[in-house]
């Protein structure tokens, strides 16, 4: 099958990787299948046959974020195995640790890791290559989930609520508001066969029909953060945690402040590449709101 690969630009003061998943979202919804980030922007490909300029033109004139100019080459892929493109270029297994290995369902199994996890990525987003997946990754390597309820809130691949489950968690939610990540994520949780994650398509709105969790993990962006933060703290049983990520470094004063706003007292912070996680604990049943 013939591909459209698709390199796009953006010229914006704002943050690269909050534009990259907005624009991946939306193009996810007039056929594109796969994407990858690099220095050059956000790469998209979509079947030749499926392509279809007068949408992606109305996609992009429509882009919900304003003062945000994009820009985009393209160029004919011609028959390839699609699998060995994602193994050769870009998407190799990750390792982290002794302990966790992410690989594809294309590429061999590796014997010798406690939590070998298959993601077949619609995006390159949540696999584990990104420094704010990795960081979550790590802390929940270190934790003793026996038992618990889980939220795992922008899910994307829903990598994180199966490490929750094989760590032993009881009950998972895995939210996403993009449809097509929440596809892949059923998709993920079917390939690595657990029966006790429920995906659900939509924003913090929806998180108080599962509620409470021992637990929330959110690596999503700072101002989706931010707004919802309330919601997380509100939903979150006493002497549970909340982890965030999909933040720089410089920006956790301002989230350390709303933390403390709801309730949240901020135990530490983790550090990769400028990228940062921090993990917060609910003391008492504080409410701001």
């Amino acid at each position: 099958m013939n591909y459209q690969a698709f390199t796009f630009t953006c010229n914006s003061s704002v943050d690269p990787e909050i534009i990259h998943d907005i624009l991946a979202a939306e193009l996810g919804e007039i056929g594109f299948e796969s994407f990858t980030t690099g220095d050059n922007g956000l790469t998209a490909y979509i079947a030749q046959k499926h392509y279809d300029r007068e949408a992606l033109e109305e996609r992009l004139a429509m882009f919900p974020l304003e003062n945000v100019e994009i820009r985009y080459d393209s160029e004919l892929i011609t028959g390839r195995d699609w699998n060995e493109e994602w193994e050769k270029n870009y998407f190799k297994p990750i390792r982290i640790g002794n302990d966790c290995i992410i690989r594809a369902s294309f590429h061999p199994e590796e014997e010798g890791f406690a939590y070998p996890i298959v993601i077949d990525p619609k995006m390159a987003f949540g696999t584990g290559n990104h420094e704010t997946t990795f960081l979550m990754i790590g802390e929940i390597l270190k934790m003793d989930l026996k038992g618990k309820e889980v939220l795992d809130m922008g899910c994307g691949t829903a990598v994180l609520a199966i490490l929750s489950a094989m760590k032993g968690a009881k009950r998972i939610i895995a939210i996403d508001i993009d449809e097509w990540a929440y596809a892949n994520a059923q998709e993920n949780i079917r390939l690595n066969r657990f029966e006790n994650i429920r995906t659900v398509q939509g924003g913090a709105e929806k998180i108080e029909e599962f509620a409470p969790f021992d637990i929330i993990f959110a690596n999503i962006n700072r101002n989706i953060l931010l707004a919802d933060m309330a919601v997380y703290a509100r939903h979150l049983k006493t002497g549970g945690y909340l982890y965030m990520s999909g933040f720089y470094k410089e920006d956790v004063p301002v989230i350390e402040k709303e933390a403390t706003s709801q309730g949240l007292y901020m135990e530490y912070v983790a550090e990769k590449n400028n990228w940062v996680a921090v993990k917060t604990e609910k003391k008492t049943n504080f409410n701001s709101i």
